[in-house]
């Protein structure tokens, strides 16, 4: 049986082309043999709003994207921290159905939990105070009915000032809080867990109330690519060599 890949963080961007060719080359030699990719979150580095399809980046990843569902391949797409306002037209131009997070799935006859991550990461307040806030639908109606490049320009300010305050916090607060994801597989009873987000990539067996689960965190895209090949066997994380 084809396996299902799973990735997430590749955060493309104009200022990147190999990790965009990297990403490319995988689509046509890798996910190309696949029965389904999921796309867990922060496949671009931002997205300001489905009127941005035109940039050549973007409609170049929808349309290999469209390529790869017409072979027959189902594509997937969660929403991430940098890319949460991917809405139905990417959706169509692409042939991703969105999903929404978490979402849970049988994989290969075993209940497994997809997230992006973001939303365990509750020691950083801040960060949470500000993932409710774009989330919230009249704030992303406010939001989109700016000017494309208003838009960019506001997403510009607001990475410059993420990252300055990444530099005053402890990467512990930056990880997702323990109980936070104790809570989620109680809730989805004791699911699989497979997620990104904290680019921590690794393989996790812990036990939550006597209930064995297995977690897989996604590695990101900045240095080489990489995703986690999942069939009945288990799954395996594979790294990808960047092109030289």
């Amino acid at each position: 049986m084809k396996p299902t890949l799973f990735i997430s963080d590749l955060h493309l961007s104009a200022t990147r082309p190999r990790i965009n060719q990297l990403f490319l080359d995988f689509l046509q030699d890798t996910a190309s043999h696949a029965r389904a990719l999921y796309v867990l979150g922060d496949l671009f580095e931002y997205w300001p709003g489905d009127d941005d399809l035109t940039e050549p980046l973007h409609a170049g990843i929808a349309a290999a994207l469209r390529r790869l569902h017409e072979a027959g391949v189902a594509v997937y797409f969660m929403h991430g921290n940098r890319d949460f306002l991917v809405g139905e037209e990417f959706a169509a131009a692409s042939g991703a159905t969105l999903l929404p997070d978490p979402t849970l799935i049988d994989l290969c006859g075993r209940p497994t939990l997809l997230m992006h991550g973001d939303s365990l990461c509750i020691d950083d307040p801040a960060y949470m105070a500000f993932r409710a806030k774009v989330r919230n639908p009249d704030w992303q109606r406010e939001f989109l009915a700016k000017p494309l490049a208003g838009r960019k320009a506001i997403i510009e300010g607001l990475r410059r000032e993420s990252n300055e305050e990444k530099t005053l916090k402890s990467a512990g607060i930056m990880d997702i809080n323990q109980d936070a994801l104790a809570a989620v597989l109680r809730e989805h009873n004791y699911p699989r867990l497979i997620h990104g987000h904290t680019h921590r990539p690794a393989r996790h067996t812990l036990s939550i109330d006597g209930s064995t689960c297995e977690r897989w965190v996604l590695t990101d895209w900045y240095e080489h690519g990489g995703y986690l090949r999942c069939d009945h066997a288990g799954c395996e994380a594979v790294a990808i060599a960047p092109p030289r």
